[in-house]
Parts: structure tokens; sequence; C-alpha cells
């Protein structure tokens, strides 16, 4: 990084890591890039500190160990270890987060998905929510999926090809219009 470059606190997005069995490590380097704050829940933190990751919080109602020094621990307060962290990065004017996670339970999001810039990472794909008319440009034969089931969904730029997947017709934008208030999408990452 050069001398020109100042990164300010809370301004490259949190990066919370549920789990990450399934998540490639180039990647994950790629999101550590700008030094964000990372926090984690327990089963994970042992996986960091053995990859040299500085971790600043464990999400944890008990003794959180003693991996690294100046790690804070963040009780659960009776929610899970997503539902504490986004609370927390919320409450706290984080902008926005990336999620690790090996297994999406949209339930865990659905509070906050309008409430901070929220893109979740699982396996080969990234998965974020939509506003009825989203738009983006993607090359031909890119997939999408669907992970919602909004009412009203009408696609351009998409063609079916079953289970909630859709892939792009051609270069170019497509469009989703739906009646929520907003969606999850998942597209494919290399």
């Amino acid at each position: 990084m050069s001398s020109h470059h100042i990164v300010r606190e809370k301004q490259e997005p949190a990066l919370l890591v549920l789990s990450m069995d399934t998540f490639d490590e180039e990647m994950l380097g790629q999101l550590l890039e700008w030094s964000p704050t990372v926090i984690c829940s327990t089963g994970t933190a042992e996986k960091l500190d053995a990859s040299g990751i500085k971790i600043d919080w464990i999400i944890s109602d008990g003794d959180s160990g003693d991996l690294q020094s100046d790690v804070k621990v963040m009780p659960s307060g009776g929610d899970n270890a997503a539902g504490a962290a986004l609370k927390y990065l919320v409450t706290h004017n984080y902008q926005a987060v990336n999620v690790i996670t090996d297994v999406l339970d949209l339930k865990d999001f659905l509070f906050y998905a309008d409430k901070i810039n929220l893109v979740i990472f699982r396996e080969r794909q990234k998965i974020y929510p939509v506003n009825s008319g989203f738009s983006k440009w993607k090359p031909a034969g890119e997939f999408i999926e669907v992970l919602s089931h909004p009412s009203g969904l009408q696609i351009s730029g998409l063609e079916t090809t079953g289970n909630n997947r859709y892939k792009t017709t051609h270069d170019g934008f497509f469009t989703l219009q739906f009646e929520q208030p907003f969606l999850f999408i998942a597209e494919d990452i290399a």
C-alpha cells in the first residue's frame, strides 16, 4: 500500500467469518486486503489464527482462550453469532460487511438487509439483497439464483434454467422486478 492511501476505520467492509471449511483462501486474502475489522465465531478463531490472520472480535459467551493479544470478546446476548455481529456493526455505524459461511440461513440476515450493505460468501457463491428494479451488467452465460420467493417476479435479460436459477441471455444488463421490499440473489463466482 502506498503512503497516499489512508484507510480510515469503518471505511472498508468488516469481515464476519462464521465458518470457512469450503471457502477459497485466495478469495479470503482479497477480502482481507484492506485490513477490515475481523469478527469470527469461536469455531473459526483457531483456523484464522493458524493462518496468521489478526482477529479483532470473537463472538463468545464464555472464555475465548488466548489465541491472540488484543482480541475483544463480543457476547452473543441471546442472538446467534450472525445476529450478534450484525447488531454490533449496525449499532457502531459500519456501512458494509462481508460474511463468510458454509451454511446459509437467510433468516439470520433478513432483519439487517436494509440496515447495512451485506454480502455473503458461501462456497462458490456471492449472495446479497437487492431491491425491486435491480439491474446489473453481466456477460452472456452467467448464472444468477433467486434465493427468496418473491411475488410478481419479472425478469429481463435472463432465461430460467430451473430451481430458481437463471442464465444471462446476452452480454448486457439483466433486471429483476418484484413486489417485496427486497430479495436475496446469488451469483456464481469463479
